[in-house]
């Protein structure tokens, strides 16, 4: 038992060296480089490199105001959106698989023998089996199950688009897309009482 400690004490130590090294090298560089830059980059300090420049322009006003929303909600809506659609790669892995695999189950390559075949074992595998032993070894079970399991991915990933899009559906309907939020809206105003003066007379 104590041996095992030891064991362990001893692996710590090691990984904290290790880690300890890592951050001392990566600091080093740092600070070596900004150190030669120091000496070797030519210094010609003008007063036109230290006016304010953005955009190809010269800034108007004081850099003090209020930044605008619009740019917060767009970026924030792109990455919800943007993140969502990453679920559609293990998705599609493991419905690639699964066809994959009653393909080779109809076409009777996933079981040879009454033994699965090394194909069949890795994709089975991959798909997050574990133990092969409680797999069925016939050709015509590997397919309906197979099959099956592609059919459900397609339900769910169905299911999850469709809360994508009614989550996108409200944002739309909401106005979160509008670039000019105020000024639709102040037109929408406007336009309300025109079209009840049109109606009445």
């Amino acid at each position: 038992m104590l041996l095992f400690a030891t064991e362990g004490i001893q692996s710590a130590v090691n990984i904290v060296g290790y880690l300890a090294l890592f951050v001392g090298f990566g600091l080093a560089f740092v600070f070596v480089n900004l150190l030669v830059g120091f000496f070797v980059r030519p210094s010609n300090p003008h007063p036109e490199k230290g006016e304010i420049y953005e955009c190809g322009e010269p800034a108007i006003g004081s850099s003090y105001i209020q930044f605008d929303l619009r740019f917060y909600i767009v970026a924030l809506l792109f990455i919800i959106f943007d993140v969502e659609v990453a679920f559609f790669f293990p998705w599609a892995t493991v419905f690639g698989k699964s066809e994959h695999l009653a393909e080779m189950a109809s076409s009777n390559q996933a079981v040879h023998a009454g033994q699965l075949t090394d194909n069949a074992k890795s994709l089975f595998t991959e798909l997050g089996v574990r133990d092969l032993s409680n797999v069925v070894a016939n050709n015509e079970a590997i397919a309906i199950a197979s099959k099956t399991l592609a059919w459900i991915t397609l339900v769910d990933i169905g299911i999850f688009f469709a809360i994508l899009m009614l989550g996108f559906a409200y944002v739309w309907r909401r106005g979160d897309l509008d670039w000019v939020k105020a000024a639709i809206d102040e037109r929408k105003r406007t336009r309300a009482p025109q079209l009840e003066s049109e109606e009445t007379s």
